[in-house]
């Protein structure tokens, strides 16, 4: 029998958090959900309250006897999943399997996993929260109604395979608003015109832009325009009438919340929002490090909070004041916003003595950037301000009026560290310039530019979105963008989410039918009844019946009211061999493929295969893009039909127009191999050498 018996959610957590708590305990893994609602079926009895019908989850029942089995082992059971409303579900549901009553003191939470974050969880542990709990099923039921009430009718009504949520559906209406507001963009014609002048005791050269006109906003909208006050220029001076100097400092940004974490490894990492969740948890859970064993790296990552704690704001301190010096180093606050869940810290290192670099060779390449961005973000959130000297001039022409501004870094401070995308601003020289003093106009040049459409969503700028719309939450982001990829109602292109035919025609469906549902203010209002249950002031069953009654009668009347609708499929330049139709682009399980539009009296389909407009730099083949099993594009030319057959070009990289190929013939190999294989393999001469040392041994061994 153990002492005390510690259930986690996965077996990384419970390495790392063994090595704290001695022999006479036992730490075991639930791997996640242990009960849920049944896939086959709603699983919410709408007649009996909405109460769930919770079944343990198929395949888990030798888990849950493992489980049962320690629990009556154990003279004390803690549960300690993750400490957040997911975690405290789980707990629940742990608590209803192994018989622990809702009143028992036996659960524990840690930020972070350290040895004193959860001895200190050890020692102070508390109830189950029933109404995070109830918060949590709430939205489990909310979602689960919506999407197995909506969904069945887009399969009836438009094909199979289709879903909808109350966020994921959002998000999609976001991402098509966009693009119809791109489409319908009407750019207009702007100029602007640089003075390039000179100081005549420096001889130092800078810019100055035209802004106004007797000291009026000046518009440019034609090349007419600009010859009028070019002409106007013709003969004018150019007289200093202003010299500003000052001092101007740029704070840091605060540490990482989820959302700025997934926004800036998507910008700095190109990390995909899943894969930055993916790794995040990794280096939450634990990686195992020389002579210290598994060591949870950094706090929990599924916080909306700012705030830090005493502790690790001392140890930034010291860190900074080491490394640094003193003058480096500001002690800041950072306010959370108003609706942020404060449970939790921010994102941050767990053991600030861990540097990135001190670790490279323990972490994968992927945890390595992503610890060292978030260990770089913290630290710089408590350094001191940047801060630079700046100078704006204004000068007359002929009453027209330029403008010079600059400004030259003075102290580096946080700019040491980690640079914001606005800290890479560039900002002229401009020179020691005095008041009445003369330029001498070089040059006047003038650019014709035209106003430009709002940028496509990319992961990052769309979850800056839903975070700022209060549109669901940090643990929803990433499952959300990936529903919205892999059901095809969104693509990926280079980094941009771009709507497709059937996304377009699923959000019209929604829009027109379930308006009520799928809109931002619906789900906003959602979270902060989700936030109020949580705080024990919503009973969570009203909350659904209030939307689940007027739902329903829409529902019903869509039901009965809606008309199929048809889809329109893309025609490729591939004719059918059976029946001779062009044949269309679909989407199925693995991606596109091409299907006879005759369907059903012709059934003929066949892979797609996607062709880029850049020849075979080799031969002046097409070049195809294929995918591994892993899913990573390559490029590979229609010749080439495997090692040594045919034209040799394969690569990693899209080619370019007029470069020249050399492959090596263990490039050629090891793609070849994952292309068929879907997994690397060593380079040939190296397991040739290392096949030589072993035969050779064997040898040796013989003759001895």
């Amino acid at each position: 029998m153990v002492d005390k018996l510690v259930i986690v959610e996965s077996p990384a957590k419970a390495n790392t958090i063994k090595k704290y708590l001695g022999t006479k305990s036992k730490v075991v893994a639930s791997m996640g959900h242990i009960r849920d609602l049944p896939k086959s079926k709603l699983g919410v009895n709408i007649e009996n309250n909405f109460e769930p019908e919770y079944i343990n989850i198929r395949g888990k029942a030798a888990l849950i006897n493992s489980l049962k089995k320690d629990a009556k082992d154990a003279k004390k059971i803690y549960l300690a999943t993750d400490p957040d409303r997911e975690g405290e579900a789980i707990a629940w549901h742990l608590a209803y399997i192994l018989g622990i009553d809702k009143d028992s003191i036996c659960r524990v939470t840690f930020n972070e996993i350290t040895k004193e974050a959860v001895k200190r969880g050890i020692n102070n542990p508390r109830k189950i929260d029933l109404n995070l709990t109830d918060a949590q099923q709430a939205r489990r039921v909310l979602d689960r109604i919506v999407g197995y009430k909506i969904s069945p009718l887009l399969w009836k009504k438009v094909k199979r395979g289709l879903s909808a949520g109350r966020v994921q559906s959002v998000a999609v209406k976001l991402i098509v608003d966009r693009e119809e507001e791109i489409e319908k963009f009407i750019p207009e014609e702007y100029w602007n015109i640089t003075l390039v002048a000179e100081d005549p005791k420096s001889k130092s050269i800078f810019n100055a832009k035209l802004v106004g006109n007797d000291s009026k906003k000046i518009e440019l909208h034609s090349k007419e325009d600009v010859d009028v006050v070019l002409n106007n220029l013709k003969n004018a001076k150019y007289i200093v009438t202003d010299v500003n100097k000052g001092e101007r400092k740029r704070n840091p940004a605060p540490p990482f919340t989820t959302s700025t974490l997934q926004q800036d490894a998507s910008r700095k990492l190109n990390f995909a929002i899943k894969k930055t969740m993916s790794v995040a948890q990794g280096l939450y859970e634990g990686v195992k490090l020389p002579e210290i064993g598994n060591t949870g790296l950094i706090t929990y990552m599924r916080t909306d909070s700012t705030r830090i704690s005493d502790e690790a704001r001392q140890a930034a301190k010291e860190q900074i004041v080491k490394l640094y010096g003193e003058n480096y180093y500001e002690n800041r606050f950072y306010k959370t916003k108003g609706d942020a869940q404060d449970a939790h810290e921010a994102i941050r290192p767990s053991h600030i003595d861990i540097t990135p670099d001190s670790i490279k060779s323990s972490l994968t390449p992927d945890q390595y950037k992503l610890y060292r961005l978030i260990y770089n973000r913290f630290l710089a959130s408590q350094m001191a301000s940047a801060i630079y000297d700046t100078c704006g001039v204004a000068i007359d022409a002929n009453k027209y009026n330029f403008r010079a501004t600059g400004q030259v870094l003075k102290f580096k401070g946080y700019l040491t560290l980690y640079v914001e995308n606005e800290d890479k601003e560039e900002f002229e020289n401009i020179p020691d310039l005095v008041s009445g003093q003369e330029v001498i106009k070089k040059d006047l040049e003038s650019k014709q530019s035209f106003t430009e459409p709002p940028p496509r969503y990319t992961e990052a700028s769309l979850v800056k979105t839903l975070e700022e719309k209060g549109i669901g939450r940090p643990s929803t982001y990433s499952p959300t963008i990936s529903t919205i990829i892999e059901r095809r109602y969104v693509e990926r292109v280079q980094k941009q989410l771009i709507p497709t035919d059937l996304g377009r025609k699923v959000n019209k469906l929604l829009i027109e039918n379930f308006g009520s549902v799928i809109n931002e203010e619906f789900t906003v209002n959602m979270e902060e009844k989700f936030d109020e249950i949580a705080e024990g002031k919503e009973d969570w069953k009203k909350v659904i019946k209030e939307f689940y009654d007027p739902f329903a009668v829409v529902l019903d009347k869509v039901e009965k009211e809606l008309e199929h609708v048809e889809l329109e499929y893309e025609e490729s330049d591939v004719p059918c061999e059976k029946c001779g139709r062009m044949m269309v682009i679909k989407y199925g399980r693995f991606g596109k493929f091409l299907a006879c539009p005759g369907y059903p009296e012709c059934r003929n389909a066949k892979p797609y295969i996607e062709v880029i407009d850049e020849p075979c730099p080799v031969c002046g083949g097409k070049v195809q893009i294929r995918k591994t099993k892993t899913r990573k594009n390559y490029y590979i030319c229609e010749n080439n039909q495997g090692v040594g057959k045919g034209c040799y070009y394969i690569s990693w990289n899209k080619p370019k127009k007029g470069e020249t190929f050399v492959p090596t013939n263990e490039e050629d190999l090891l793609m070849y191999e994952q292309d068929t294989n879907g997994k690397s393999k060593k380079a040939p001469k190296k397991t040739a050498k290392k096949t030589t040392k072993k035969v050779s041994k064997k040898k040796t061994t013989k003759k001895k």
